[in-house]
């Protein structure tokens, strides 16, 4: 009742402000606010979903010991949610183009709470891996139709800011949700850690249900035709740098007891601050990051977070030996890490702007296939040249992602001057 209230003084007070001849300041101002509590919405969904994401890592010691696997069979549960949902999401969106968005949204939260409480219930590792694609199916339905109505409900030039702000809920689920669904796990037991997870869904949804309006539904989009924009050299390249960065970055993360161990010392405690530490540099990252990105593009800040990103894997193998190196580490590493969304999401919609919700979904899609990645070739990497040196490892993905970024933006520039060319002949 309250909220219909509040949604009927806004509608009162914006034809009041018509009638009166202000529209263009205060109406502007109201539909302003109104939209903000839409990305507020979806932000506190990717909050939940991140959670999910990223909490497997600061268990991963526990999960092995309960099932009895070593370290990198344990990560394969991160590896499982990462590639059911890297292949499911454009396979969703198409199947699912005619369901209205929030319920979508509600869906997927509630299905994705699910089988968190599967993950929970779990008497062995490959009933746990099946409850993992489970949830990587419940991903797939929501973090597209987020992102794509993010970008839909805001005038063009706010878009950039609008990305950032529900891609935020992922990063606050770094410094926020995943410490403490780590903490939870380290000092009872992981299983606490699901339901936690479980019941962030849960929450999400009830707020989803509540606060969220509807979003209109966009064109039916074929599954041919949301692949379609890989064609495009500048959106394939691009792409190529999400995949191949998340693939270098997230070797360390997925399995960041191990590669930080001399500095943890198995401290729980310490392992949920030092995330707390990542997840709050890469949130303060991403909101910068995203205003940048409206103001002075996407190609610098790009290029300059991979060679800041390359740095830190290069020296990650001794900045992790003691507490003290490892934390301004990953102070540099969350901000990279984290900060490259934006703006690499910002340039894929100035490229395609008719498409936005397509290959924003690719682009996610591609995050996960990097996550997959990692998880893979970190396991191999543990085992081949150990641990501490996963570093060396991910930065070669982030310099391979460095000349995709580049090539892309050699692309991008040529394609600009062919169109300016055209429209002075025309002129």
């Amino acid at each position: 009742m309250l909220v219909v209230t509040l949604r009927v003084s806004q509608f009162a007070s914006f034809v009041s402000a018509y009638l009166m001849g202000k529209t263009h300041q205060k109406g502007r101002l109201l539909l302003e606010e109104e939209m903000d509590r839409r990305l507020l919405v979806l932000a506190l969904g990717m909050f939940a979903l991140g959670t999910d994401s990223f909490v497997v890592a600061g268990v991963l010691p526990e999960i092995s010991n309960t099932f009895h696997v070593n370290i990198g069979v344990a990560g394969q549960l991160t590896t499982a949610y990462a590639i059911t949902y890297a292949l499911m999401a454009p396979i969703i969106a198409a199947a699912a183009a005619h369901v209205p968005r929030r319920r979508m949204l509600l869906i997927a939260l509630a299905l994705f709470s699910f089988a968190n409480l599967f993950t929970a219930s779990a008497p062995t590792f490959p009933i746990a891996i099946a409850s993992r694609i489970l949830a990587g199916i419940g991903a797939a339905m929501f973090a597209p139709t987020a992102t794509g109505a993010a970008a839909s409900i805001v005038v063009p030039e706010r878009r950039g800011q609008a990305l950032s702000i529900v891609i935020a809920g992922l990063t606050f689920a770094t410094a926020l949700g995943a410490p403490i669904g780590a903490v939870i796990g380290g000092l009872g037991d992981w299983r606490w850690t699901m339901v936690f997870v479980s019941a962030l869904a849960a929450v999400s949804a009830l707020g989803v249900g509540l606060l969220l309006a509807e979003v209109p539904i966009p064109p039916k989009i074929s599954l041919r035709a949301r692949i379609a924009p890989v064609a495009d050299p500048r959106v394939a390249l691009t792409l190529l740098c999400t995949w191949l960065y998340q693939s270098g970055h997230f070797m360390i993360y997925t399995y960041f007891t191990v590669v930080f161990d001399r500095a943890i010392d198995h401290n729980t405690l310490l392992t949920g601050a030092l995330l707390v530490l990542w997840g709050t540099s890469g949130s303060l990252s991403n909101l910068v990051a995203g205003r940048l990105s409206d103001t002075m593009g996407s190609r610098k800040l790009v290029l300059g977070m991979l060679v800041l990103l390359v740095a830190f894997l290069l020296t990650v193998s001794w900045t992790g030996a003691n507490l003290w190196m490892t934390i301004p580490a990953l102070v540099i590493y969350g901000a990279t890490s984290w900060g490259l969304l934006a703006p690499q999401q910002h340039r894929l919609v100035a490229v395609a702007p008719q498409t936005a919700p397509v290959v924003l979904g690719l682009n996610t899609s591609c995050t996960y296939l990097g996550v997959t990645t990692a998880g893979i070739v970190g396991a191999v990497g543990i085992r081949s040249v150990g641990a501490h040196n996963l570093g060396y490892l991910g930065a070669i993905g982030v310099l391979v992602a460095l000349i995709f970024a580049e090539l892309a933006t050699w692309k991008i520039n040529a394609s600009n001057n062919v169109r300016r060319s055209e429209d002075l002949a025309a002129a």
